[in-house]
Formats: structure tokens, sequence, C-alpha cells
């Protein structure tokens, strides 16, 4: 059942009205931070209104205008779009009270583009989970890429612009394919409008179909899928606040939530089956899993490290779309949430040490859990998340998971999620022991203590929100159900 309504804009709009109010007060710190942070509390609490609603199996509705038949910039909001929003809006909050900590301490220039470019990413972040259609979708997309670039080379060094054109061209240029896709879509389909079961008639090719459906996947590489992954660590050149917003709240969650609507609303599950396309896309994904989690190993900077980490744990995401079965899906769909939480508070640990001892490298951290035991134990939670260990939120994720690969596939897929497991502990909790369990290497060290609490308390709550969505599951496998009923 659908309803129209004005609060899908409402949520676009706050932080556009945020980011005004931002510009206006940038001469008062005071006031132009709390315009923010009021900006994000307000668009929590318009999304999570409307948590009711589409719990009880219904959308909300609000089309801005048409332009050709089948073809409109219109907002909707369903289950999955309110899932990933609700995530997206909490985390904005958490990451606007870290930025005051971390921009703060480190006295960092351009502070009001910061607020101001993170507002707008919010918008479009919002405007990509409640799209309606391909078209409003793809709109917002790339404007997460333009609004991102000036947060991505933030610090203006020559070698912070060579990254940042690196993260800009990749997208830019994938984004080609993602557009051809589109066109070929209401080409063939003859509308743009996502629907539950998808969108094309049997009656199309077979062959034209399958090129339709690659052209999304190598057109949305903020998903990160191998080979389109490259520009994700070259975007680690950014402030650590910034890294948390690309891997957690807004570009790479953006790219798996395509992905999945792809899959789901305008493929459908059976035109998945009837074309082999969940088998292949399960393989590709599972190379990523694999092949990510090696390259972690590699990687002395903590930011790097954490970076291929995402590029792997994206794809257990992909993966669970990718299964076509109910409990895959389900573990797909879920980890948006579970990966953002954890992954967030791994970042927000990363600035933590960063802004408290300006160590950047692994091999710098001994001992530093004894200095920083707060930093330390919401790294070490937000670690074993990812590693999937029970009771935290990856666990929940890892078992549906498993169960689905099982009943889709039977044990190749499990191989990979065990091997996965074993290849983030190998690159995880190497980190936790060196931290807690080694003495510090440089004399002086002792005198490493935790930052400001606007750093230190944001990364604890994200931190307890991987216990408590690991111990208890049920909101998100509620709205889940909608989504895969």
């Amino acid at each position: 059942m659908e309803i129209e309504s004005i609060k899908p804009l409402l949520a676009v709009a706050t932080s556009l009205l945020g980011a005004a109010v931002i510009v206006v007060t940038r001469k008062s710190p005071n006031i132009r931070e709390g315009c923010s942070l009021g900006a994000a509390i307000l668009k929590f609490l318009i999304v999570a209104t409307m948590i009711p609603p589409v719990l009880a199996g219904k959308t909300l509705h609000m089309t801005l205008f048409s332009f050709l038949p089948e073809v409109s910039i219109a907002l909707r909001v369903d289950a999955l779009g309110l899932l990933f929003a609700t995530t997206a809006s909490f985390l904005w909050i958490v990451t606007t009270l870290y930025s005051i900590g971390y921009m703060r301490s480190l006295n960092e220039h351009a502070q009001t583009r910061y607020y101001l470019c993170f507002a707008i990413t919010m918008s479009a972040t919002m405007a990509v989970a409640f799209s309606a259609n391909l078209l409003t979708l793809y709109i917002f997309y790339e404007l997460i890429t333009f609004f991102t670039y000036p947060l991505v080379t933030h610090k203006e060094t020559d070698e912070v612009f060579a990254a940042g054109n690196k993260y800009i061209f990749y997208l830019l240029m994938s984004a080609k394919f993602f557009l051809l896709a589109i066109i070929l879509t209401y080409a063939f389909a003859g509308t743009l409008d996502f629907r539950p079961n998808g969108l094309f008639a049997s009656k199309v090719n077979p062959t034209i179909l399958t090129l339709i459906y690659f052209l999304f996947l190598v057109g949305i590489s903020k998903a990160a899928i191998m080979p389109f992954h490259a520009w994700l660590p070259a975007a680690m050149v950014a402030p650590a606040p910034v890294s948390a917003l690309l891997h957690a709240v807004a570009v790479v969650n953006t790219g798996v939530f395509c992905v999945l609507r792809v899959i789901f609303h305008i493929f459908g599950v059976e035109l998945m089956k009837v074309l082999n396309l969940g088998a292949m896309t399960a393989l590709i994904a599972s190379f990523t899993i694999i092949i990510a989690s090696i390259y972690a190993f590699t990687r002395d900077d903590l930011k790097e490290r954490l970076a291929y980490s995402t590029i792997s744990q994206l794809s257990y995401i992909v993966l669970g779309g990718a299964l076509l079965t109910s409990s895959g899906m389900a573990g797909g769909i879920m980890h948006i949430a579970n990966h953002a939480f954890s992954k967030i508070t791994l970042f927000f640990c990363a600035g933590s040490i960063y802004v408290a001892s300006h160590k950047t490298h692994i091999s710098q951290l001994d001992g530093i859990g004894k200095q920083m035991p707060w930093t330390m134990a919401a790294f070490s939670i937000g670690a074993l998340s990812i590693i999937g260990i029970p009771p935290l939120a990856g666990s929940v994720t890892k078992t549906y998971l498993a169960s689905g690969s099982t009943v889709a596939y039977g044990l190749p897929i499990r191989y990979v999620l065990w091997a996965s497991l074993l290849l983030n502990a190998g690159y995880f909790l190497p980190i936790v022991y060196k931290a807690f369990f080694k003495a510090p290497k440089q004399e002086g060290a002792l005198q490493i203590q935790e930052p400001s609490y606007f750093i230190v308390i944001p990364l604890f709550v994200c931190a307890a929100i991987s216990v408590i969505l690991g111990i208890y599951p049920k909101l998100l496998l509620d709205m889940i159900g909608q989504v895969i009923r």
C-alpha cells in the first residue's frame, strides 16, 4: 500500500537547510557545528518516524515532477531504503560529534567547507536511499561523488590531490557505464521505476539482459568490486571522519545498496535465477572477499588495512544478494548496518590514535592499548565483529550467509566464508595483540592519552551498537522481512 507523504522530501531537505545555515554561521564555529549536529538529529528523527508504517507493509511516496512516460524524479520509502537511511542518518549524528573533536584537536583548516560538503553529501545519500526509480538514484549517486571530492582532498597537498584525482576519475568514468545501463533498461523495459519482481518482460533477449546487468556492476564502482576498487584505498588520504563517511555512512554503502536495488528491483530474483546471474555475481563477490583480505595482510598503514577490509566486507553484501535465498539475502541486507557500525568504529579509533599520537602504522602500535584503553577496547569490539565472533553484529551476518550459501550452492561458498573468517582474524588480531600485550617501543610513549570526549564517546557508542545488533537483531530482521517477503 502506497501513501503520499512529504516525509521523504523532508529527510532529504533537512541537511540542505543545515548546509545553508552552516554557511551563514561560518564565523561562529560553535553555532556552525551546533547547526550541523541539529540537522543530523532532526534528519534521524524524520527517518525514524517512517519506520512504523514501513514495518506495517506500507510505502511512502512523493513525485517531484515527471517529464517522459514512466520517467520522473520521485522519492519512495520502502524497507530496503529505510534500513539504509536509518543507518546513515544515525551515523551522521555520531560522525558530526566525532568531527567536532577531531577537527578542533588538529586545528584543521576549511572547517566550514568540510561541514558544508558533509551536509550536502548526506542529503544526496538520503535521496539515493529513497529514490523511486533509476533516474532519481543516478542523479544523487553522482552528486555524492562531486561533494565528497573536496572532503577526500581536504588536506590539499600534491599527494592528496593526486589521490583525489584518482578517486573522482574512477567514479566518474565508471558512472558512464551506469548511465548506459539505465538507458538500455528504459529502452527494453519501458520504465525506470523500481518494482519488487523486476522490470523486464520475459521476451527480452537473455544476452541483452546479461549485458545490461554487467554494465550495472561495472558502473556502480562505489561498491568497490574488484577490479574496480582502486579508488577506495587511494581515498584514505582523507581525514579520519571522512574515511568513516566513505566506508560506513555514505559512499560505499551507497554502492552496495545500488547493487541490491538492481538485483531485487530491476532484475528480480526469478530472472536472476533464470539467467544464472546470481552464480556469476557470487563468484565475483567471493573473489573480491578473498583477494581483498589477502591485500589487507600486506598493509602496515592502519587506514589502508581497514580500506582493504572494507572492500572485502562490501562483497559480503553483494554475495548475500546474489545467493537469492531468503537467509542469504537477509544476511547481505543486514550487513549494510552491521558492517557500517563495526567499520566506523575502527576508523574512528584510527583517527583517535592519530590525534593522540600521530601514529598511522600498525608497527607503531605496541602497547598503545595501555595508554588508550577506551579507544583500543572499542577497536577490539569492532574488529571482533568484522571477524564474526558471537555475540557481535558480524556473527549474525555470517550465520545467515552461511545458511543461505548452503541452500544455494552447497559447500563452495561456505569455504569462502570460512577462509575469509580466518583471514579477517589474521589481519585484525595481531593489532589487538600488539596494542595490549606488547610494551611500547618509544621512550615517552606513556605520555599518550585518550583525546577529547567528542572523539572517544562516538567511537564507543558505535562499538556498543555493534554488540546490541548482535544480541538483538530483531528490528533489522523485521525490516528485512519486508524486503524479501
